[in-house]
């Protein structure tokens, strides 16, 4: 078939390569989780992580502004690159905050949201990466399904976290850390949600 779409792939290396960001990202937070209290090292690489991401959302952007033709609609080229961004951005100020807050032991709940978060981010690459060879809807909705799936586990997980957080049980300073970062994980997957709207949508406008 005749393929009116523009031949230049930078833009969907740049996507795809944001998209492997949010992943190592969500690997980091959660090896932090595990390892706690040894969290220095990924902290450190959760910051790197978030330095790359940044440089590559300014690199889509500054190629943006230059291309006359772009794989589809500017807007939502931005969307797509800001929102993968942001994501990284929530992990990196989670992460930062784990020393800054003092924390001695690990949410379970937190722990479970990095194993959602990490699903998500994963099945947000390869939504990435299928839109570089495909604008069917039905060659991507199993992994737009799957996003959804996992912020919903994510919803589940942040109430019942809030649920407990607040009967009673937890130190009042133990109940505004907990919230802060909790927040902070929740962000992240309702971001990855986010992305796969901004998918679902690019895919619709240009099918």
């Amino acid at each position: 078939m005749f393929n009116l779409l523009p031949k230049d792939t930078v833009f969907f290396d740049l996507f795809e390569n944001m998209s492997q960001r949010i992943v190592a990202s969500a690997t980091h937070l959660r090896s932090l989780a595990r390892e706690f209290p040894r969290i220095d090292a990924w902290i450190h690489l959760i910051r790197q992580e978030e330095h790359e991401a940044d440089n590559l959302a300014h690199a889509a952007l500054d190629r943006l502004d230059r291309t006359f033709i772009t794989p589809f609609d500017r807007e939502d080229i931005h969307e797509l690159v800001g929102g993968m961004d942001d994501i990284v951005d929530d992990i990196d100020a989670l992460a930062k905050r784990i020393p800054l807050f003092h924390v001695t032991a690990i949410n379970p709940e937190f722990l479970r949201q990095t194993d959602v978060l990490l699903a998500a981010t994963k099945a947000v690459k390869e939504a990435v990466h299928r839109l570089r060879r495909s604008r069917k809807l039905s060659d991507l909705s199993d992994k737009l399904i799957e996003i959804h799936a996992h912020e919903s586990a994510g919803d589940d997980n942040h109430h019942a976290a809030m649920s407990r957080l607040f009967a009673g049980d937890c130190e009042p300073l133990d109940v505004v850390k907990w919230k802060e970062l909790l927040d902070y994980i929740e962000e992240a997957i309702d971001g990855c949600e986010d992305v796969g709207n901004t998918i679902e949508r690019i895919v619709l406008k240009n099918g």
